[in-house]
């Protein structure tokens, strides 16, 4: 790699690198798994850099969606995760809806298919228009709307009172 595309590599990292970490953060549910994540993708895009620095964003988060799709097959994946320190249990207020709120979207969530998923992620919590999702995805922008639709009725259906327990929290 020479000198200018290096330099165009390092820039584009230090200016999109959170965004990108949110995205993979979105995407596995894991700090260490998000860190891992974006890690592996950003080394496999450097080798092609002169072929992707065109749209680099784009081509980081399909990497990114294909590489966490592609660890989700693997025999080995698990859900649990091992961690160095024991969760602090405060003497704050009483935040069980919160927590009931959390659990039940965290289990439905991780319960909807892998691209449904990724089409919620991209929509709400990264905030891209269609047409950008779709890129990132392989597919046309009213593809992209139905796969919402039908994520979002997947949603209900797999937590019928999320609905309750979000409208209880608003009102707090």
């Amino acid at each position: 790699m020479d000198a200018d595309t290096e330099r165009d590599f390092v820039a584009f990292v230090e200016t999109r690198s959170h965004s990108l970490f949110r995205s993979a953060l979105a995407l596995t549910g894991h700090r260490q798994q998000a860190e891992d994540l974006l890690q592996t993708v950003l080394a496999k895009a450097v080798r092609h850099w002169k072929n992707i620095e065109s749209s680099p964003e784009a081509y980081l988060r399909r990497a990114m969606y294909r590489q966490q799709v592609s660890s989700w097959r693997r025999p080995g994946w698990s859900r649990e995760f091992s961690t160095d320190q024991v969760p602090d249990h405060g003497t704050g207020p009483d935040v069980t809806a919160q927590v009931d709120l959390n659990l039940a979207l965290h289990d439905a969530l991780r319960r909807l298919a892998p691209k449904y998923r990724a089409v919620l992620v991209l929509r709400y919590f990264e905030d891209l228009p269609d047409e950008e999702i779709g890129q990132i995805l392989g597919c046309k922008p009213a593809t992209v709307r139905s796969q919402v639709v039908r994520a979002l009725d997947r949603l209900r259906t797999l937590c019928p009172d999320l609905d309750s327990l979000a409208l209880q929290e608003i009102r707090r």
